[in-house]
């Protein structure tokens, strides 16, 4: 409750251009650089999309390979995850191993990690992934193959693999395994889907399946194929094993040179809304849950085809809206960390609203551009967010801001 993290990346440049991860104090504005690249140009390496630990002085962000060159740039699936103890600032720990060399190694991926993020424990990292041994498959059949899917990495042993002069394979401190199928023609009016995203963790350590068991997971919106051929986005869940070295029924942990790596045994993927008959189908955004794991958050279009926040239980059931902004949700909702309360953005203003009373709440002015990147502090009593304002060359720049609601 008393750090921010962030990334310096500018909107030209992207991850690839951005040399530096660094924390500001919430109460003095002090500065702190976590990690710095000095070396980084438009091509790479790259950091970015940082996310601290819930449970220890560390953060986790995207770190491109260090080999990238003007021809052979950072890529979705040209990097890894990399994990920064704030006691040993610039010191990197390789989380994800990465391994493109026949034969894979269990516990390796071969591509790319994004958008890493804690388990409320620290013992678990998920996120999604691009296969570079499937890029390179697409781009000499020119067939899909490349399918963003999504990851966790647990924190129970070292993943060593044979490094090549080349820099493309990384050793890692942590376990790592693909937890979601993907295809790329899902069959019509099936559960199957071709891409899985916008995820997080059910619950600060799981959800209260139907037996009453505590069962972690991670929500996410997954691409189906409705009866008519259309893609639509649903909310998806997979219940992830406690071990995720066991080998699983649909493949080889590590994949093979022509199919993903494949989920560990006993774990279990699940369509959790059937938006087709809808007036406009599909989800949208990151599906975020609350703490205990009982409701899971997402936006979906009301019947005047506005976005609005809808939550369902991960054990199923019927979605149920529970925002009516007349001018629409403009963002992803935000979970106070012990109520059932979220934030959003609605007419350009930040708004909290608790789930199942009527009103909403209006926390700050409209500005032109709408406040973006919402988060809760850990105790409830701050929200965090960027707006963009105009330096000195009047230029429109991303900065944080803070406030009490």
């Amino acid at each position: 409750d008393q750090w921010l993290v962030y990334d310096v990346r500018t909107q030209a440049g992207g991850i690839g251009a951005c040399p530096r991860i660094e924390k500001v104090n919430i109460q003095t504005g002090q500065v702190v650089v976590l990690y710095e690249l000095l070396q980084n140009t438009e091509f790479g390496p790259g950091v970015g999309a940082v996310s601290y630990n819930h449970a220890a002085n560390q953060v986790v962000f995207i770190h491109g390979l260090m080999n990238c060159t003007e021809t052979n740039p950072y890529q979705q699936w040209r990097r890894t995850g990399v994990i920064i103890d704030e006691s040993k600032p610039g010191q990197p720990i390789f989380m994800d191993a990465r391994d493109i060399t026949p034969p894979f190694t269990p516990g390796a991926l071969r591509g790319g990690t994004h958008r890493h993020e804690w388990s409320g424990d620290g013992q678990w990292i998920g996120y999604t992934y691009n296969d570079a041994i499937l890029k390179h498959l697409e781009d000499s059949t020119g067939q899909v193959h490349n399918l963003r899917t999504i990851g966790v990495s647990k924190n129970i042993s070292p993943v060593q693999v044979p490094l090549r002069n080349d820099g493309d394979n990384v050793s890692g401190q942590w376990f790592s395994a693909i937890v979601v199928n993907v295809l790329a023609n899902p069959a019509p009016g099936s559960d199957e889907i071709s891409r899985a995203a916008g995820d997080s963790w059910v619950g600060y350590d799981g959800y209260l399946n139907k037996n009453g068991e505590k069962q972690r997971a991670r929500a996410f919106i997954g691409t189906t194929t409705d009866s008519n051929g259309a893609s639509v986005d649903e909310v998806i869940i997979v219940d992830i094993p406690e071990d995720i070295t066991k080998l699983g029924d649909s493949g080889p942990l590590e994949g093979t040179l022509t199919t993903m790596p494949a989920p560990p045994a006993n774990t279990f993927q699940r369509r959790l809304t059937n938006t087709s008959s809808w007036k406009t189908p599909g989800c949208t955004g990151v599906v975020r849950s609350n703490r205990t794991g009982s409701m899971l958050a997402f936006l979906a279009k009301d019947e005047a085809g506005k976005n609005q926040v809808f939550v369902i239980s991960p054990n199923g059931g019927e979605p149920k809206q529970v925002t009516f902004e007349v001018a629409g949700v403009l963002s992803n909702p935000r979970w106070h960390p012990t109520k059932d309360r979220i934030c959003y953005v609605a007419e350009n203003s930040i708004f909290t609203k608790t789930i199942g009373q009527k009103e909403s709440f209006r926390l700050t002015k409209p500005t032109d551009i709408p406040p973006l990147d919402l988060v809760w502090s850990h105790d409830g009593k701050t929200i965090a967010f960027c707006r963009m304002i105009k330096n000195e060359s009047g230029e429109l720049t991303k900065q944080i801001f803070t406030i009490n609601p």
